[in-house]
């Protein structure tokens, strides 16, 4: 079932929030970025726990950084030196990291009041991006589908465009399974199936080679207590973990989130090949939901996408959608309690 309660306004049009629920689990979602806001599963006693960050009115989401919960696109993470080549013309994107482009750019998705339609158990966003936004090619239609049911919050997206383009689409929710307002994340447990990453230069873009983690503390293939690895010297110049993995082909759950406090369990599978581990580290001190201060270790993401710019690296499985073709990929977070 879903209902809507109001929220706030964004330049005179209403943003709701709309909850879909499914037993005990809810999850409230968002018009403004197509954002989860809230998302309520049960603890090991039955108490209902709401993992993920988020702020208290359409304002915040609109001002501040970090993307809490928001579709990110038209293309998540980084594209180096903000720029690309297709079919041998070049294009020159905004760059709002340094000489970079992230996360689609100076207003990426995350900021876009999308169009939307309820179900019972679902509620599909869709955006209209225009030829030339940020300097990417194409008019790209996109929809993002997010369906709770049987514990599980699925996200199904859809792309077309009408000239070739990159599309690289992600989910940007800030989880925290011991609940949103618990602090710091370092007693939870994570566990990541992939032997490799792609390890990058400057800028935290990719060299284009793909690396081992073996033997490095970026192994997290036999789960890891995460403040035993976040305050090591060999991840300090990322603040912890903000690493791209190459997800090991057949794995499922490609990623697993634990917190002993809670006893709640996430497991992450996805049809697409990586998956940026970030523990936000570079979280500037703010206030979120209900007066609650977050800051930088207080929770993970698990941003499900194709690599760093892979439309610069020939190695890397291509972003690049074509006229007539559809971009398709489904990432599902499944709850569970120990």
């Amino acid at each position: 079932m879903h209902r809507k309660t109001a929220f706030g306004t964004v330049n005179g049009t209403e943003v709701p929030l709309i909850e879909l629920q499914d037993g005990l689990c809810a999850v409230t979602l968002i018009p403004l970025g197509a954002a989860v806001h809230s998302l309520r599963v049960p603890d090991r006693t039955g108490a209902l726990v709401d993992v993920c960050l988020g702020y208290d009115t359409p304002d915040e989401y609109r001002r501040h950084d970090a993307c809490f919960g928001g579709t990110v696109g038209r293309c998540a993470n980084r594209i180096g030196g903000a720029r690309f080549a297709i079919g041998g013309k070049t294009y020159r994107v905004t760059a709002n990291e340094g000489e970079n482009c992230l996360h689609g750019g100076a207003e990426g998705f995350d900021k876009k009041l999308w169009r939307y339609v309820c179900a019972d158990s679902s509620v599909t966003f869709t955006l209209d991006s225009p030829d030339g936004e940020e300097g990417f090619p194409g008019a790209l239609h996109t929809e993002v589908t997010y369906t709770l049911a049987d514990g599980a919050l699925c996200i199904d997206y859809r792309a077309v465009s009408d000239k070739d383009t990159v599309v690289n689409l992600t989910n940007h929710t800030y989880f925290n399974l011991s609940g949103h307002d618990s602090g710091r994340v370092d007693d939870q447990v994570l566990t990541v199936r992939a032997a490799r990453y792609t390890p990058a230069g400057a800028g935290n873009i990719p060299t284009g080679a793909l690396a081992p983690v073996d033997g490095t503390p970026l192994d997290l293939r036999a789960g890891a207590v995460l403040g035993e690895r976040l305050h090591l010297p060999a991840l300090a110049g990322s603040r912890g973990f903000d690493h791209n993995y190459v997800l090991d082909d057949g794995a499922e759950p490609v990623a697993t989130l634990y917190s002993p406090r809670t006893g709640i369990a996430m497991d992450v599978t996805t049809t697409l090949e990586g998956m940026q581990v970030y523990t936000a580290g570079f979280l500037i001190e703010r206030q979120g939901k209900g007066g609650v201060v977050y800051a930088a270790g207080h929770a993970v993401c698990l941003e499900t996408q194709h690599f760093p710019d892979a439309v610069n690296q020939p190695s890397f499985p291509s972003p690049v959608l074509r006229v007539g073709e559809t971009f398709r990929a489904q990432t599902v977070y499944r709850f569970s309690v120990r």
